[in-house]
């Protein structure tokens, strides 16, 4: 299986049934009185569409060789869990901003003025959430 348009829409379907499965055990409702589990069950959906399309698609397509690099898998990991732990024990904001620093440097360029503005809109979203929706986040 050497067909990273494959492996993606593989990958995209399982993550959509992991958490479509979950939605189940929720009670969904329906359209006028929604329950819990009714947002993220007809996320996953949309979700595991698209992955079949994908999937049905890749078949058609030239494959494309599938090639893992192991390196910018570390510092992606790194990136996750740093971010992780620094929203633990400092703040989200902090946390935000090593996660976005260190994940480029798993790309092909860095540009720490792109990295700012992705930190800058990233921590936008973040108050939003907090102060729109009231959503408890440790952001400082």
């Amino acid at each position: 299986m050497n067909n990273r348009n494959l492996v993606r829409g593989l990958f995209l379907m399982a993550i959509s049934l992991a958490f479509g499965l979950q939605a189940l055990r929720y009670p969904i409702g329906d359209f006028s009185r929604a329950g819990p589990g009714l947002f993220p069950a007809m996320v996953s959906a949309m979700l595991l569409l698209i992955s079949i399309v994908t999937v049905v698609r890749s078949f058609f397509v030239e494959r494309v060789h599938l090639g893992l690099n192991f390196r910018n898998i570390a510092i992606i990991m790194v990136s996750l869990c740093g971010f992780a732990g620094l929203s633990m024990y400092l703040n989200m904001i902090a946390g935000i901003v090593f996660m976005v620093f260190f994940s480029t440097l798993a790309g092909t360029s860095y540009s720490w003025v792109r990295n700012v503005k992705i930190s800058a809109g990233l921590v936008t979203m973040a108050l939003l959430l907090q102060k729109l929706l009231g959503l408890n986040l440790p952001l400082y």
